[in-house]
């Protein structure tokens, strides 16, 4: 009589993808909470970041918390050493100074590439953001800056590029807050908004990669400035 081949254990693999699966998206959701908090200043730098008061906090076993803190580690807002722990990562001049330059090339190459495709109606919209952001305040500042960039860039098409660009926002978003209420920001910021958008309607991709490069680097230097002093 002939056995049976047994079959692979088809329904354990599938348990074990979905708990994956499941780790995975708790992980997401609590690297979100807390990238929210640390940029906002609600976790300020240096803070630790202990998995079992996260875990308690989030509802949540420490595998997801474990997730979670590595990857704000690769993104930059959290530092993972050896037998210290996690913490927030210090407000730090030369990863500031990375930043700027880094989105000085990245968002320069994007309105270049949108322009062609750039509609009248996507430039509306991206007025509506504006007028948001200067209804609004500091609490919403960083993420209408962050979708007014995003909505004129949008028409490059570059997916990689796109996620670049966000991904720098979100880091550089702390360092911005400090700006508007140091530096006083807000209303310049808006006024340089006012004046890309100006130049959009008018299809000017040179005249906007020039704007663009200057209202990141004009703040970005005098805040890396104001960095430098209090790191000296």
């Amino acid at each position: 009589m002939r056995m049976r081949a047994m079959a692979p254990d088809a329904g354990g693999q599938t348990g074990r993808r979905t708990a994956r699966a499941r780790t995975g998206a708790e992980a997401g959701r609590i690297a979100a909470a807390l990238r929210a908090e640390i940029v906002s200043g609600a976790l300020p730098p240096g803070t630790a970041l202990r998995q079992e008061v996260l875990a308690e906090r989030h509802a949540a076993s420490r595998m997801p918390v474990r997730d979670a803190l590595r990857i704000l580690a690769q993104e930059g807002f959290v530092d993972l050493a050896p037998n210290r722990g996690a913490r927030v990562a210090v407000l730090d001049p030369a990863g500031f100074r990375e930043i700027c330059e880094m989105r000085v090339a990245l968002e320069t190459l994007a309105i270049r590439l949108a322009m062609p495709e750039l509609t009248e109606s996507r430039i509306d919209r991206a007025a509506q953001v504006q007028a948001e952001a200067e209804a609004g305040g500091i609490a919403d500042f960083g993420a209408l800056n962050a979708l007014f960039h995003a909505t004129l860039y949008e028409p490059c098409a570059r997916p990689r590029l796109l996620a670049q660009i966000a991904a720098l926002h979100d880091l550089g978003d702390r360092y911005m807050r400090i700006a508007a209420v140091e530096l006083d920001y807000l209303a310049r910021s808006h006024a340089e908004h006012r004046a890309i958008l100006a130049v959009c309607r008018r299809r000017d991709a040179a005249e906007a990669a020039d704007l663009i490069e200057r209202h990141i680097a004009a703040a970005g230097a005098e805040l890396l400035a104001r960095l430098e002093a209090k790191a000296g």
